[in-house]
């Protein structure tokens, strides 16, 4: 199977258009362009294309994403959330879905946001990241979440403790350059079975020991939402105001099975 789109003529018949609030979809010659607009406080807007209609999700691996992209705004303005790769969509605001997370994908957030999962890697930034909520590890330690919220506040006993939790969640996280976003870069995913290696420009930049099994959605977007998750029992979302555009900008998408 595989998808290639360059946005020489319009959008690949596969994908699915989202505009929420102030967003817009754009095609050009050679390029796509996810835009957000200026949006006041407490409303939400969210430019992104996809694959997939509720719970029909195509991909697993083996598998390679090959996408060009760059951020066309200011790093120092850019807010909530953007990135592509794959997901099991398990929220969506307005939505409630009783679903664990997984993902697999090139993922940016902005403070306010602090998704701490991987030690060591910083809640906020610009990663390459997988994500596994499904495994029999984590769903066996559930029961003993509100205690283990407790133990992960004190220094010595998340530093010991919490490398259980990350491996039983499958996270595993590397922090890109962020200026690299600023840029047009080639990033490449290999998705396997029993983990991923990211790629920029053909440079590997991160090789994660496992990865979920699928089947996923492909999604690139951006928005303006933020969560808070932490192994201390830190929790929230919401959506902050956008003073100016920010654009995320797609020269080429190719998803191939290997």
């Amino acid at each position: 199977m595989r998808i290639a789109d360059r946005f020489d003529d319009g959008l690949h018949p596969d994908w699915r258009v989202t505009r929420i609030g102030q967003a817009e979809v754009q095609a050009q010659p050679g390029a796509l362009r996810l835009s957000n607009f200026p949006t006041p406080a407490g409303r939400y807007s969210d430019a992104q294309i996809s694959d997939y209609r509720a719970s029909d999700f195509r991909w697993r691996p083996p598998l390679r994403l090959t996408v060009r992209a760059q951020v066309s705004t200011s790093l120092d303005t850019l807010r909530g959330t953007a990135g592509f790769g794959f997901w099991n969509q398990p929220f969506m605001p307005g939505e409630f879905r009783l679903r664990l997370p997984q993902a697999i994908w090139f993922f940016f957030s902005a403070p306010p946001a602090n998704i701490q999962l991987a030690q060591d890697v910083p809640g906020p930034g610009w990663k390459a990241a997988t994500l596994n909520a499904r495994r029999w590890q984590f769903l066996a330690l559930l029961p003993a979440a509100p205690l283990g919220f407790l133990l992960m506040r004190a220094p010595l006993l998340y530093r010991r403790l919490w490398p259980i939790g990350q491996r039983a969640l499958g996270v595993s996280e590397h922090l890109l350059d962020p200026t690299l976003l600023g840029e047009v870069h080639t990033y490449m995913l290999d998705w396997h079975p029993d983990g991923a290696a990211f790629h920029v420009d053909d440079r590997l930049m991160h090789a994660a020991p496992a990865a979920p099994g699928g089947p996923l959605g492909f999604i690139a977007w951006i928005d303006n939402q933020y969560a808070i998750v932490t192994p201390q029992g830190h929790f929230g979302a919401g959506v902050v105001p956008l003073d100016q555009p920010q654009t995320l900008r797609l020269e080429s998408v190719t998803i191939e099975t290997l």
